[in-house]
């Protein structure tokens, strides 16, 4: 008798508080913005870069002269209108998240603003035909349309504007792309630093929603196509593990080349040119960026959703030296400092690899290979295993490949973890240097040295 009266109790408690309920409403409302967003977001890109390979087909020679002036034009933008929508946008995220940063600070690096500035500059950039992805400008876009929330949120609410980031910038992940598994991961791995931020159920739900709304809209595939996987055997064994070496030892240098390029303090001539002339020097990554296109037919221009989709497909055949290639410009995009992200080019950097090492084993199991290749590259370049994995595997039909999925991501990561330091901690840390002096203390982002503890993102 008295289990039931505290269960009615409970119940009362839950039904009479208005705040609770009026929380959970507009939680759920901006979830369902935050995705409509991407969604469009996704339909502006998808469209610019449509733009470009048709203007490309019909005159080869004319990224020559677009791709470097909308590199230049992109990066004046950025530094002399919207500092905080250069880059990613998954450091800017969890720079925000960062203890140190107030809510008069949080502007600088998550808003509507940036929301938007983020939206027509990382679209422009595949206009351009630069190598860059949408899924970590993604993050950002939808973390400010969730942080727009805190307006509406009841004084006391349980619901924190720390709360509202980890939901927006990891259903940002979920709608990008069409896996809410893979959003939640990612908000585990990446983006929460403390238990209410996990174990929220509200959320996690917002998490999910923006991504079924995706999925409502776009249907249950994946922008990479359904990999096809024929029944697996030991024959795999051999190549499986040369890919999770070579994705993870490419993926580590990938992202040290990143930190080195984006957040250090590098003497070289190049990293004072970028100094001093940014404009120029965008422009001559966008340049060196449009040559190694015109070189390869195409194969490297702008995300490689539709080169990684026909290969899987048999469709495609991997140009010489593609992976290398492909590598050099995402790299030159990242630098110039124009706002996109590295999920996509990495994974078709993984796909790539994977293929090759297919080819030169002469193994039965390309499309398998592929799959490990694209989850070993993300994963070490990220060192996000987990979310990597589980991103892959939903694009793969069937459970047969969970296990060596898995393990050539945590493969990867580890061997990354040995070359280079965590790539968004450390690009995070570097967004805190744009804090007003008041706040300048020793970043509570921990960003250790590669192999001496380096966190797997689960802290």
């Amino acid at each position: 008798m008295n289990h039931d009266l505290r269960i009615v109790a409970a119940f009362k408690r839950e039904l009479s508080d208005w705040r609770l309920w009026v929380a959970r409403a507009v939680v759920i409302a901006v979830a369902i913005a935050a995705g409509l967003t991407v969604v469009a977001f996704t339909w502006m890109t998808d469209h610019a870069l449509g733009l470009f390979r048709v203007a490309r087909t019909a005159w080869w020679w004319l990224p020559l002269i677009v791709t470097p002036i909308i590199t230049g034009a992109i990066v004046w933008v950025v530094r002399r209108h919207v500092p905080g929508a250069a880059g990613s946008g998954i450091p800017q995220v969890m720079a925000a998240l960062d203890p140190r940063v107030d809510s008069s600070s949080r502007g600088l690096f998550v808003s509507l603003r940036l929301t938007l500035a983020k939206m027509a500059l990382t679209s422009a950039g595949l206009l351009g035909g630069l190598s860059l992805g949408r899924e970590g400008p993604s993050v950002q876009v939808a973390a400010g349309v969730m942080l727009a929330a805190r307006r509406w949120l009841p004084q006391r609410s349980a619901v924190t504007e720390q709360g509202l980031l980890v939901a927006g910038g990891a259903a940002g992940i979920a709608a990008a792309f069409n896996t809410p598994l893979g959003g939640v991961m990612f908000a585990i791995e990446e983006l929460s630093r403390s238990p209410e931020q996990r174990n929220s159920g509200l959320i996690i739900a917002a998490i999910v929603l923006a991504g079924l709304v995706a999925v409502s809209l776009f249907g249950n595939g994946t922008y990479f196509g359904v990999i096809q996987v024929p029944a697996l055997d030991i024959s795999l064994l051999g190549p499986g593990v040369l890919v999770a070496l070579a994705g993870g030892i490419a993926g580590g240098l990938f992202s040290r080349l990143l930190i080195t390029s984006l957040a250090g303090r590098s003497p070289d001539v190049a990293s004072r040119w970028r100094a001093r002339r940014p404009v120029l020097f965008a422009m001559a990554c966008g340049l060196a960026v449009a040559v190694i296109g015109v070189a390869t037919g195409g194969a490297t221009f702008g995300s490689g959703y539709t080169y990684t989709r026909n290969l899987l497909e048999g469709a495609e055949s991997t140009p010489v030296l593609h992976v290398a290639l492909k590598f050099l410009a995402t790299w030159l995009t990242a630098w110039s400092g124009v706002p996109g992200g590295i999920f996509a080019p990495a994974l078709t950097i993984g796909a790539s690899l994977g293929h090759d090492v297919a080819t030169l084993t002469g193994s039965a199991h390309a499309p398998a290979l592929i799959a490990l290749g694209m989850a070993a590259f993300l994963a070490a370049a990220t060192q996000a295993p987990l979310t990597a994995f589980i991103i892959v595997m939903e694009m793969v039909d069937g459970h047969a490949m969970v296990l060596s999925l898995m393990a050539c991501a945590l493969v990867a990561s580890g061997l990354s973890r040995l070359i280079s330091r965590p790539l968004y901690a450390t690009l995070a840390r570097a967004q805190l240097e744009r804090l007003p002096e008041r706040a300048a203390t020793p970043a509570a982002v921990p960003v250790p040295e590669p192999g001496k503890g380096a966190p797997t993102g689960l802290h």
